[in-house]
């Protein structure tokens, strides 16, 4: 077993301080490191010696021989016990879901449990939702019991029909928990999308969930809070995908509580080993995941990790960027401009990307588009031979539909993960926006 890598910051706010030294024993689940402000403890994922403890990480040393057992967190209140689990988003984000839960609805309120499986290609939240339900819906109703949260509302796509029937039946003996279906389309899973599709409110970019009477959750979050309180178990573990260019095909390898710390490598070795040549390797998704490389350590928010198709060469063609709150920001998208050996002339952003206090960017409707003719018209005048996009589902389709007749030769920057992973590229949008909440009813196909 490998050097396990766990860095000191794997949620929002501070990173952690170590409370172990070099030399330790430790096991799994022991406390190695404690917020500094906002944050979330962090814990040991294996029995073994800390080698070292560097600024921004621990490194375990672990023991040939791993037990299946693990230090147990102080027993306490469910809210006192998922904070001294250290349980965050597992989404993405990594708020702390202690903080995020410490609310009071009083019984009025919302649990939307973010099903979605928001980014393309992966398949870790619908696997967990098949194998194990129950936990999640236990892990719900403390949620609900913990903010003071009356309903819950699953929010889960469409198209995985098996495991919606399934969650029908379960949810049948549940009055307080209901689904909610959404289209197959990005960025359904954003915050304030799932809030828009499951209550009908458009929050503000501003605006928080709890401007709703809402809590967003994910589903695996929901199952690691029920660990925390029922098994007393600290949040170690991270279940991810693993896709792309690699050998034996292009199938989604879903691994189930991995160490956190453990190398992208490694687990792309246990996926079967890149096939080739290759473009990049991103963890998370591939509109908002980053490149990384085969020795970085997996985090507890680390949804996949994605190995692309190797890059185009535009042998220095002008190039236009089209930034969208939705997908990568200014630094990604030129980072893959560079990547396809384009020459950058032209920068535009799409109109509801709203830059925040912080400096980054929000979308004002996240997954309707209000038309892209100006920026597309831009390009044409700057002289663009192609532009590379990173919109939705819905602002890709309205790029497509002024910017090819303009001549301009439209990249997303999803293309090499999306060829690498068999998936339809992002350009004219091809399923309905709106879902029939009825599973039978085939929705109608909109191309608007």
């Amino acid at each position: 077993m490998e050097n396990l890598q766990i860095l000191l910051r794997q949620h929002v706010g501070k990173p952690c301080a170590p409370v172990v030294k070099k030399g330790d024993k430790v096991r799994r689940g022991t406390l190695i490191a404690e917020p500094t402000g906002l944050g979330a403890n962090i814990f040991s994922s294996a029995d073994g010696v800390v080698e070292d403890v560097l600024e921004d990480r621990i490194i375990i040393k672990p023991d040939e021989e791993q037990s299946e057992d693990y230090e147990k967190i102080p027993e306490g209140t469910p809210l006192e016990m998922v904070k001294a689990a250290g349980v965050v988003g597992m989404g993405g984000a990594g708020f702390p879901t202690g903080i995020k839960l410490d609310t009071h609805f009083d019984g009025d309120g919302y649990i939307l449990v973010n099903a979605s499986e928001c980014e393309p290609g992966l398949a870790h939240n619908i696997e967990q939702l098949d194998r194990e339900p129950e936990k999640v819906i236990k892990g719900i109703k403390y949620a609900m019991e913990i903010s003071g949260a009356d309903k819950a509302i699953i929010a889960i796509k469409k198209k995985h029909h098996d495991t919606i029937v399934k969650l029908d039946e379960l949810l049948a003996d549940e009055p307080a928990i209901s689904r909610h279906l959404l289209p197959d389309i990005y960025p359904m899973g954003e915050e304030r999308a799932v809030v828009r599709e499951c209550l009908g409110i458009e929050l503000e970019p501003s605006q928080l969930p709890s401007a709703a009477k809402a809590v967003v959750i994910n589903s695996e979050t929901c199952a690691r809070v029920a660990e925390a309180i029922d098994e007393r178990k600290p949040s170690f573990l991270k279940n991810l995908t693993v896709r792309g260019k690699l050998n034996g095909g292009h199938d989604a390898h879903v691994f189930v509580d991995v160490p956190v710390g453990t190398s992208v490598g490694s687990l792309i070795e246990r996926a079967g080993g890149i096939d080739g040549d290759y473009g990049e390797i991103i963890m998370g998704g591939a509109f908002t995941g980053r490149a990384c490389t085969v020795d970085e350590p997996i985090c507890k928010n680390t949804g996949a990790i994605l190995v692309s198709m190797p890059f185009m060469d535009l042998h220095g063609a002008n190039l236009g960027i089209l930034v969208c709150a939705c997908g990568g920001n200014l630094e990604r998208m030129r980072d893959l401009a560079k990547k396809y050996n384009a020459k950058e002339v032209s920068l535009c952003y799409c109109k509801q990307a709203q830059e925040q206090p912080n400096g980054s960017r929000k979308c004002e409707r996240p997954g309707n588009c209000p038309g892209q003719v100006a920026n597309n018209l831009q390009f044409k005048k700057d002289k663009c031979e192609y532009i590379i996009i990173g919109n939705c589902s819905d602002c890709s389709n309205t790029v497509m539909a002024s910017g090819p007749k303009m001549g301009l030769k439209v990249l997303h920057m999803t293309d090499h993960v999306m060829r690498a992973v068999d998936h339809p590229l992002y350009r004219t949008l091809r399923v309905s926006k709106h879902v029939d909440q009825d599973l039978n009813v085939v929705d109608n196909v909109e191309n608007n």
